[in-house]
């Protein structure tokens, strides 16, 4: 599915009032992204084989990105366009041999 169709079809699904716009999606994208923390945590206790680890982090990952797609709309971003100037970035880090540095403006 193309990023931005997600996005658009996600945002028909928000319930949160507009005057909860950003705060709302940008708290649920942190506790959504602790669950996966959890999960992982869990795993490493060996509370989960690596098969049931997946299908929950699967879960889990699908509501994280439904928030940042919420977040990006009430921002005015596309995801298209985010995930193109993410990969972009990784590239001329890549180029220049500075991925494993340190710090935004490597």
């Amino acid at each position: 599915m193309i990023m931005d169709s997600y996005q658009r079809v996600a945002r028909k699904t928000v319930i949160y009032p507009r005057k909860q716009m950003i705060i709302y999606p940008a708290l649920g994208l942190a506790g959504e992204a602790g669950e996966v923390c959890e999960k992982v945590k869990k795993y490493l206790r060996q509370d989960y084989d690596l098969d049931e680890l997946k299908e929950i982090i699967e879960d889990e990952l699908g509501d994280v990105l439904w928030y940042i797609a919420n977040l990006a709309t009430d921002l005015g971003l596309s995801l298209d366009n985010l995930a193109a100037k993410n990969l972009a970035k990784l590239h001329d880090r890549q180029n220049r041999n500075v991925l494993q540095g340190d710090g935004d403006d490597r």
